[in-house]
């Protein structure tokens, strides 16, 4: 390769560095392209292309027989590393996820009083002013039925009054990303649509709700389904419930945590036939991600871990996951029959579109954000970068 190399001037006026990443097959949403290559501008995908032919850059990245795909997006994870995203620190968490090919991340907080949940946004607030890769919190909590609560505290969960919603949306400008409401809640319609006219994405789950219910909710203007079978009554023939109301609506994205204990194969691989190109893949894990088995907490709840599985302490009620992102990705492939282009989707594009975000995450085209991660045949993950700069 000669040539000058391409630049242009970044927002701080210095020149960014041009680099060009090859790869025996490159694969976004869009499919496979084998002997591609990407051309990457500081933090932004300048060109895509294949074949021998390639624009001049200031430096060449040879990946072999590597798999590129865009950088993964977890919509739905309370950390890992033996770190939770309420702690005061959680920075091995991140560098963690981002090792397994998560490169954006929205960093889910438990159900907590209205003043701890302020106290975590600002936290996060003060890391995302120097991390972009860091999206925003979804509070999985405390608008949820205590019915159905999963691994949250009941003694958080309360209302969507208009009080509430008014303080975590002051309280959340500018990183509050998404919320997660049982529709069956008194308040709940009124939430839903002050949350999504402030630009919030609003996640059906942790109900016991109707058809009907969820139904009127993603009407109201929720487009999500926080993982989708758990947490929520099942797909009845004569009550389908929240699946059946999210599947049915093509605006509804459905989360799911694809780690073979919270859904079987035979249902996740189901649910991917009945919503193509509308399921996002999250890890919903928790802090023995990355990390041994053994006693851990999410928010006020003592957890057990065993065998990389968490159940809420002396309950057989799951709490969270020990997934990672690239695991997924090999059990969308390997146990739910999903063709490469159709997983890589469901981590990437899916959930891009899912934040509203989809103009400029989640795929590998010109005027995206310059997320990659490089897999081997066997899809495990060699290197990862985040906008544009080498995470591992």
């Amino acid at each position: 390769m000669s040539g000058a190399g391409v630049s242009s001037v970044s927002s701080d006026g210095l020149e960014a560095r041009s680099t060009l990443v090859r790869a025996a097959r490159v694969v976004d949403a869009a499919g496979s392209t084998a002997d591609g290559w990407v051309l990457v501008v500081g933090d932004t995908v300048r060109a895509v292309g294949s074949g021998p032919e390639a624009p001049a850059a200031d430096e060449v990245v040879d990946l072999g027989d590597a798999v590129l795909t865009p950088g993964f997006i977890d919509l739905h994870g309370h950390g890992g590393s033996t770190e939770a995203y309420e702690d005061d620190s959680f920075a091995a968490s991140l560098a963690m996820h981002r090792s397994h090919g998560t490169t954006r991340s929205v960093l889910s907080l438990v159900a907590n009083p209205l003043d701890a949940l302020a106290g975590s946004l600002a936290r996060v607030r003060s890391v995302m002013a120097t991390d972009p890769l860091v999206l925003g919190v979804h509070l999985e909590g405390p608008f949820l039925s205590p019915h159905n609560k999963g691994a949250h505290n009941e003694s958080f969960l309360i209302d969507p009054s208009p009080a509430a919603v008014s303080t975590l949306l002051e309280a959340g400008e500018g990183v509050l990303r998404q919320v997660t409401i049982a529709p069956e809640l008194p308040g709940a319609l009124d939430a839903v649509r002050r949350f999504v006219d402030a630009g919030v994405t609003v996640a059906v789950g942790h109900t016991v709700g109707t058809y009907e219910q969820a139904r009127a909710a993603f009407d109201a203007g929720a487009t999500l389904l926080t993982h989708a079978f758990n947490a929520m009554p099942g797909l009845h023939h004569r009550a389908p419930g929240p699946i059946g109301a999210a599947v049915a609506d093509d605006r509804v994205a459905l989360e799911l945590i694809l780690d073979g204990v919270h859904v079987h194969p035979v249902v996740a691989t189901t649910l991917f036939r009945a919503a193509p190109g509308r399921v996002a893949l999250i890890t919903d894990a928790m802090g023995a991600a990355g990390a041994a088995d053994g006693s851990y907490r999410l928010g006020s709840l003592d957890v057990t871990v065993t065998d990389g599985v968490a159940h809420v302490a002396g309950t057989d009620t799951i709490a969270g996951s020990t997934l990672t992102q690239d695991v997924a990705l090999r059990n969308a492939v390997t146990r739910a029959g999903r063709t490469l282009p159709e997983a890589v989707a469901a981590l990437t594009s899916v959930p891009a579109a899912a934040l509203g975000l989809g103009d400029r995450l989640g795929r590998l085209a010109p005027g995206f954000a310059a997320d990659l991660v490089a897999l081997s045949p066997s899809l495990e993950v060699q290197r990862v970068w985040g906008a544009g700069r080498e995470l591992r």
